[in-house]
């Protein structure tokens, strides 16, 4: 099983792939295709849970769905994105709390959406050994305040990022997501760290790199401007759907390899 210290060695030496999972068959067939990290991301709100944003997953939500991948995954790290207000409004919950998802739901680690009231949090989850990923950029917790536009785009703006992901990395998070910010600012952060960063729309110079694997199957209705596609999954269903419908509709199914007769209850009838 890939540990955070694999991961640590990979990076500046072999590109690290991330995709997020929320059921464990999805995070069977990311897990064979030999990706190394499997997040349970609160983008299951968009996802598959019908929200509008993030901001409406719960904990019991995460827990659930982190359980489900982690029982998907045998090789992955299993990293479990920490839902909003789960953390951050008090030290002893917060770490209660991400704790959970290690002890009760099988996460080998939680991703947190970093600020500067999370640094202690990040201190304290990893002296007690839940290992942290840090979130720079846009945080789409933030919604309500940033939007969902590229962030860092100013130099006072880019510098708070930096420093942040600094902040981060001395806090003992074992590798950070950069979301959306410029190439080069990915660039700077990425060869300032020692810790992976893990870019989702922030060039091509961090140590991997992360998508919402409903956008990078093709399943999503639209994809961000930094995502892509390398399937059409959404077709793919959609084609076996109605071609189901059509079979059910027309009597062609069932036929009759798809049943059984037993000769010994006939008398029944």
């Amino acid at each position: 099983m890939t540990t955070v210290r694999d991961l640590q060695a990979k990076a500046g030496d072999e590109p690290i792939t991330m995709l997020t999972a929320y059921d464990a068959v999805t995070a069977s067939i990311i897990d064979e295709a030999g990706v190394d990290v499997v997040l349970i991301g609160d983008s299951m709100g968009n996802a598959v849970l019908g929200y509008e944003d993030t901001l409406p997953v719960t904990l019991e939500e995460t827990a659930s769905r982190t359980a489900a991948v982690a029982r998907g995954a045998e090789d992955a790290l299993v990293v479990s994105d920490m839902p909003f207000l789960s953390f951050g409004h008090d030290l002893a919950e917060s770490v209660q709390n991400a704790g959970r998802m290690v002890k009760e739901a099988g996460a080998n680690a939680v991703k947190i959406e970093s600020g500067p009231h999370t640094t202690e949090l990040t201190e304290r989850l990893s002296e007690v050994g839940v290992p942290v990923m840090a979130h720079v950029g846009l945080t789409p917790q933030s919604v309500n305040e940033t939007g969902y536009t590229r962030q860092g785009t100013d130099p006072e703006a880019a510098e708070e990022i930096f420093d942040l992901a600094v902040a981060q990395e001395e806090a003992g998070a074992f590798a950070c997501v950069l979301e959306h910010i410029p190439a080069n600012l990915g660039a700077r952060i990425t060869e300032t760290l020692s810790i992976p960063t893990i870019g989702i729309g922030a060039g091509a110079d961090c140590d991997g790199q992360v998508l919402v694997v409903n956008d990078a199957v093709g399943l999503s209705e639209e994809t961000p401007p930094f995502a892509d596609a390398f399937g059409d999954v959404r077709a793919e269903m959609a084609g076996a759907v109605a071609d189901y419908v059509d079979a059910v509709e027309s009597g062609a199914f069932p036929a009759a390899s798809h049943s059984q007769v037993e000769e010994d209850v006939e008398d029944l009838y």
